[in-house]
């Protein structure tokens, strides 16, 4: 058995949600304490409709580069929340993606090299989770390197 490492690039993937700010808390200690690069990663859905107009009654299609750009814009946002409360000087990358947030994440992580990922769950179970599926559990059946799963359950 060979001998781990300490992890020194530390994938962190972050939303608009208390999920992700617990998981991000838990990647930015463990980062300090193994001197650590991290990257924040947010993934954008695609917009659901790109384009308005029906073609059955000779309308052309309009891009609305509108939803994207305010998708974009929420993205910077919160990347730069997450971005502020990173206090070490070592490195931190931020990265924005648009489409399947298991499939960028996946890519990300090789594409960056990372030795840990770290997300929230957002713990959804029964329909919900039979219709959304679990990116977390997406993640760790499919990832190359360790992730960590920071559960949403809080103590009661």
């Amino acid at each position: 058995m060979s001998v781990i490492n300490n992890f020194q690039r530390i994938l962190i993937a972050i939303d608009d949600s208390p999920y992700s700010e617990k998981a991000a808390l838990y990647g930015f200690h463990l980062a300090h304490v193994m001197n650590a690069s991290v990257a924040l990663l947010n993934v954008m859905d695609p917009p659901a409709t790109t384009y308005s107009g029906d073609p059955l009654l000779g309308q052309q299609p309009l891009v609305l580069p509108e939803v994207t750009e305010m998708q974009e814009e929420t993205s910077k946002a919160i990347l730069e929340r997450y971005e502020s409360k990173w206090n070490s000087s070592k490195e931190l990358l931020t990265f924005s993606k648009i489409g399947n947030p298991r499939i960028e994440i996946l890519n990300t992580a090789e594409e960056w090299k990372a030795d840990l990922i770290i997300l929230g769950t957002h713990g959804r179970t029964g329909f919900d989770h039979f219709i959304s599926g679990s990116v977390a559990e997406g993640v760790a059946r499919r990832s190359l390197c360790p992730v960590l799963i920071v559960p949403n359950k809080t103590d009661s």
